[in-house]
């Protein structure tokens, strides 16, 4: 359940009930809208702190000219928005946002260049995406039946509504089969992404990850976390894996500004490792939750501070 009182739309903050859209809004029938999703932080002295807010509305922007939305707004209103529904709402212990560009009625043909674009910011409480123990323990995970598109066939560095039809599937195939997420491939049968995560693995303490090039989401969790475990002294790898490579990794975990840092325990009913959550993993996972909450120097320019 959403614990906001108040929303950013088209310039004007509104309460909660009266963020309505009309059934005909051409977004909701099509899929055709561009979103972002940014965590913000208490930061232990009273403020809140936004995790590269600027990097999260740039890439916003950029997921609309992709599409070809003439957006309204520029990126410091919509930063601006942002900061105003965290203090609006007095989120200064942490919240979750999502910033959504979307088309409304109008014409109901699919190309629909003339229909009202309007951006909205909403925000909310929202703790562990893939729940406390899952973060403390490590998930289950299965291999999904449906393939992560080609990068020939799909904006994959765009967050555009619609592409997420596939995750949505995949995630629900995991969960009615008893597993916490999926894993999915691409159409040549290598591990790409989570259903909303970048993955990687560890292997004779070596991490691994997909190749930024692929048909993924630069995750900007995933940039951070690259960055703290090279910061670390660990050697990363860029380059496809397959599943069965998964299966005999020494760890593995999800990357996601929802999902944090997420150990994986079990991958299509295989162990991985001990069982339980390897050290690079825990090492990490404890140092991005640090870094967020701005307790590392080096954190100071990816944050932006919010106070009342």
């Amino acid at each position: 359940m959403v614990d906001a009182d108040w929303l950013w739309r088209d310039g004007e903050i509104i309460r909660f009930e009266d963020a309505t859209v009309h059934i005909l809004a051409h977004s909701l029938h099509y899929g055709f809208a561009v979103f972002e999703g940014i965590r913000c932080y208490a930061q232990g002295d009273g403020a809140a702190g936004v995790f590269r807010l600027e990097d999260h509305i740039a890439r916003l922007l950029e997921s609309a000219h992709m599409c070809q939305i003439e957006v309204p707004f520029s990126h410091q209103q919509v930063v601006q928005a942002c900061i105003l529904v965290i203090r609006k709402n007095g989120f200064l212990d942490g919240c979750y946002l999502r910033p959504i560009i979307y088309l409304g009625t109008g014409s109901m043909g699919i190309a629909a260049f003339d229909n009202q674009v309007h951006v909205a910011v909403a925000g909310w409480r929202w703790g562990a995406y893939l729940g406390d123990d899952g973060v403390a323990n490590g998930i289950r995970v299965r291999t999904s039946s449906f393939r992560r598109s080609r990068g020939d066939t799909t904006f994959a560095k765009g967050k555009i509504s619609g592409q997420y039809v596939t995750g949505i599937l995949a995630k629900r195939e995991a969960l009615s089969d008893g597993f916490d997420e999926a894993i999915m491939l691409d159409t040549e049968g290598f591990a790409v992404e989570g259903s909303g995560e970048n993955l990687f693995i560890v292997k004779n303490q070596v991490v691994r990850t997909p190749f930024v090039g692929e048909a993924i989401l630069g995750g900007f969790t995933r940039e951070t976390a690259i960055d703290l475990l090279q910061d670390d002294g660990v050697t990363v790898e860029y380059g496809r894996f397959t599943r069965d490579e998964i299966y005999c990794a020494d760890e593995v975990f999800f990357t996601g500004t929802a999902a944090e840092v997420t150990p994986v325990r079990e991958v299509d009913r295989r162990k991985i490792g001990a069982g339980i959550p390897g050290p690079i993993t825990e090492r990490l996972k404890k140092r991005y939750a640090a870094f967020v909450r701005g307790q590392d120097e080096k954190a100071a320019d990816l944050i932006t501070r919010v106070e009342l």
